[in-house]
């Protein structure tokens, strides 16, 4: 498969990078993912592309390095740094509440009990605010991630989180008539908020959210194939999903369904496609401090903002889908933040590392310290729920999640001993 590097110049080392190919290419050979591409820059400049395996198994399409993907809660970053832009222009601050915008939420009620019955509730101790939305303490679940009545009350009321035929006023009206599973401000609880925060934006803005982001982020940064919808004619370019079959012991493709013209839910917390090349690009304004190009969506202090933890010393002693992410890392302003790599599931190599993973293995990284970019794409969907979170790290029928820390310790190993590098060590 058709595979990328350029050491020389940026002081990588090839004998290393190929090894980090060459497993990648085992876990294909396998049969334990249908196929990778990756994508790593140094410095701005991209020093390794691999497009490993299949894009689809049963025509034997391969994976190419502008293959489309699924990219999930990757979707999450692009949404929040939206909603920064509209802060910077004081159209919104962080402690606005919401129901200015989103009268649907205006005095929400609250479980007693986020697993008991939802007719037993409390009123909401104060507004949910725009703050709370970026960083998920808003109190509003994902059925994934919810236990007892209100997981199904979630799935009954507002569907699929990705594909959804309701329109955003009609979501919103539903959502609205859900409790909260936690009061607003209480803890970190991953749910629907950053879909409530891109429904937002496109009420400030006074049009659709995919209008929003295609005219104030992906044509000034380039991003041709990214999108909350896919026309006909890009369709041969997107890799199929894949879920393991315990029966077959095999990878089974899974058909989602795909929108016939552009849909009018496109949730700002999941949904857009992508690629590598373009998502390198929305890091890399990250890493820019805002800007890429000539080219300034934010400016360098709001980037720094929204790589600074929000989260309280007794927030970050939940678990996090049964994981103690918040022991090694924080959560800004849509984003993660690393502070310890050692171990860390979702981060590697220096401290200040910035991330947010996406449902079906899509992950990507920006490392101010060593100005390196990291882009790993597979479309690999296991099941997710309020304590799976381990599970998925390492279990059976999880191998994309196995093959991403191969990809990070091998892009920093090749880099070797160079200054700022904390590279993450290898579980025993």
């Amino acid at each position: 498969m058709p595979g990328s590097v350029y050491p020389r110049a940026h002081h990588l080392d090839p004998v290393k990078l190929a090894t980090v190919r060459s497993a990648l290419q085992g876990f294909v050979d396998r049969g334990e993912l249908s196929g990778v591409v990756t994508l790593s820059s140094l410095g701005g400049e991209v020093v390794e592309t691999s497009a490993i395996g299949w894009s689809d198994i049963g025509t034997r399409t391969p994976m190419r390095p502008d293959t489309l993907f699924r990219i999930a809660s990757m979707t999450k970053p692009v949404t929040s740094v939206a909603a920064l832009m509209l802060m910077e222009e004081g159209r919104i601050a962080l402690s606005d509440p919401v129901s200015r915008w989103v009268p649907e939420l205006a005095d929400p009620v609250v479980l007693r009990d986020a697993a008991g019955p939802l007719d037993e509730t409390t009123p909401a101790r104060r507004a949910i605010t725009i703050e709370d939305l970026l960083t998920h303490r808003s109190g509003i679940a994902y059925a994934p991630f919810s236990e007892g009545p209100l997981k199904q009350a979630y799935e009954a009321a507002l569907g699929d989180p990705g594909m959804n035929r309701l329109t955003p006023d009609e979501w919103l009206a539903a959502l609205g008539a859900l409790p909260l599973a936690y009061q607003p401000g209480e803890r970190f609880h991953y749910g629907h908020s950053s879909d409530v925060l891109g429904f937002l934006i496109g009420r400030v803005e006074g049009r659709p959210l995919r209008e929003v982001l295609r005219e104030r982020i992906f044509a000034p940064l380039g991003m041709a194939d990214t999108d909350f919808w896919l026309p006909q004619e890009k369709r041969s370019r997107l890799a199929s999903l894949y879920a393991y079959d315990e029966t077959s012991a095999k990878l089974a493709k899974v058909e989602p369904e795909m929108y016939d013209e552009p849909p009018a839910y496109t949730p700002g917390g999941g949904g857009l496609i992508s690629s590598a090349p373009d998502y390198h690009r929305f890091a890399r304004m990250l890493l820019g401090g805002g800007a890429l190009e000539g080219v300034r969506l934010l400016r360098p202090e709001t980037v720094r903002l929204m790589r600074t933890n929000r989260l309280t010393d007794a927030q970050r002693r939940i678990p996090f889908a049964g994981m103690d992410l918040w022991k090694k890392s924080g959560f800004g302003l849509g984003v993660s933040i690393a502070e310890d790599v050692v171990d860390n599931p979702y981060s590697c190599g220096a401290p200040g590392s910035i991330t947010w993973p996406g449902v079906f293995g899509t992950w990507w990284q920006a490392d101010p310290v060593n100005d390196l970019v990291l882009i790993y794409l597979v479309q690999h969907q296991v099941p997710v729920s309020a304590n799976s979170g381990s599970t998925i790290a390492t279990g059976r029928g999880a191998a994309g999640r196995r093959a991403l820390p191969v990809y990070q310790r091998g892009l920093y190993d090749a880099l070797g001993e160079q200054s700022g590098l904390v590279r993450r060590e290898p579980a025993a």
